[in-house]
């Protein structure tokens, strides 16, 4: 149950799973909430990281100070609703200015049930999870709050990340066609797993005509819609729990039809050429992360939304089941897997998100690389 937080000073708790704690002010909707605490870097972008499908079950953690400042629209999100399960801010902008605003972001988080917490050390907490990596975590506000005892514990019985199984939960139900602008050139079926909408934009303006279909698709759905490539989206949760999209995958890979994956789907690839996948201490999150295309040597700036990663071989080729593999992509801060390519068919996958909303456009040139690998199945 939540309530309203505006014009007051409610106050607010948050509680980690080790038992630190901070005290502030509620933010967004007054009750409590519980999930994976995690970090985002990025200074610009809010309205898009909250929406975005991949931070279900997440409490994020917002490394700029100030937030709020643009406001809300209604043309920056990229699903129907948000998506996180809280939000943490230092300083909640007072006044929003930007001319497509609709209304405050506090106003935003309270229609849509939000829990958060503003007016506490961000930057402290950060460090703390950088340290001690991302765990459970609760956000407790009202008038009437537990004594801390009762919410650690309340938060220690909440799930886990690991072997957490919720693309199925943010996924479309139904299949969905984005027309291609323009000329239509080729069609392509996106198995969602928490799509972000400027994903298949990004390939309709490349004449792609995209079949959004459901997390649970199977290779008959896939190829219904007679595709001349397969993209795997992002989405949430523990790719080691994935083994109905890894099924539809390895289906994929065995008719040759041209590939692309992103964040999810790079683990989803991963798994079905054969390499294992595990957690990382606290996750890429940002619109700032460098990673080096080892393919060209080119760094890119990129945008990150990933707690999970693949765990291959970077210094060798390696043998799969579907012809020889190497990893094409590497983040320059921790040397973390950030791409796979196949040498001997048309699949590729990286783990951060090219459709750069938010974020930096270095990335752009992987939806042109997923044409380039349908013009040459096609001749």
């Amino acid at each position: 149950m939540t309530t309203s937080t505006r014009g007051t000073r409610v106050p607010a708790v948050l509680v980690l799973e080790d038992g630190r704690t901070f005290r502030g002010r509620a933010y967004g909707a007054v009750g409590v909430t519980f999930g994976e605490a995690v970090f985002s870097t990025g200074m610009t972008g809010y309205q898009e990281t909250l929406t975005d499908p991949s931070y279900h079950r997440q409490v994020v953690v917002m490394t700029a100070p100030h937030v709020g400042n643009t406001g809300v629209n209604d043309e920056d999100p990229e699903s129907s609703r948000i998506w996180v399960s809280g939000y943490v801010v230092r300083d909640p902008a007072r006044v929003h200015s930007n001319w497509r605003a609709k209304r405050n972001l506090d106003e935003e988080l309270r229609l849509q049930g939000v829990v958060g917490i503003s007016g506490i050390d961000t930057r402290a907490l950060t460090r703390h999870l950088r340290e001690r990596g991302a765990m459970r975590v609760g956000i407790f506000s009202g008038n009437a709050l537990p004594d801390e005892g009762t919410m650690l514990a309340e938060v220690r019985q909440s799930p886990e990340m690991t072997g957490a199984d919720l693309s199925a939960e943010v996924a479309t139900k139904k299949t969905y066609v984005v027309p291609a602008i323009g000329e239509k050139k080729f069609t392509v079926a996106a198995v969602d797993l928490g799509i972000k909408g400027m994903t298949p934009h990004r390939m309709a303006e490349r004449g792609i005509e995209v079949h959004v279909l459901p997390a649970t698709a199977t290779a008959d759905d896939v190829y219904a819609v007679n595709p001349d490539g397969v993209f795997f989206s992002n989405g949430p949760g523990d790719p080691a729990t994935a083994d109905g999209p890894v099924a539809v995958m390895q289906a994929v890979l065995e008719r040759r039809t041209p590939l692309f994956g992103i964040c999810f789907g790079n683990q989803i690839l991963g798994r079905a050429l054969g390499f294992g996948t595990y957690k990382l201490k606290y996750g890429h999150r940002g619109i700032n992360q460098p990673v080096q295309d080892r393919t060209t040597g080119k760094v890119e700036v990129t945008a990150h939304n990933h707690g999970f990663a693949v765990d291959a071989p970077l210094d060798k080729v390696s043998e799969t089941p579907y012809g020889r593999a190497e990893v094409s992509h590497v983040c320059l801060n921790d040397n973390v897997v950030e791409g796979l390519q196949l040498l001997d068919q048309p699949a590729f996958s990286v783990q951060y998100h090219p459709e750069a909303a938010a974020g930096p456009h270095d990335a752009a040139y992987l939806f042109d690389r997923f044409v380039s690998l349908m013009e040459g199945q096609r001749a």
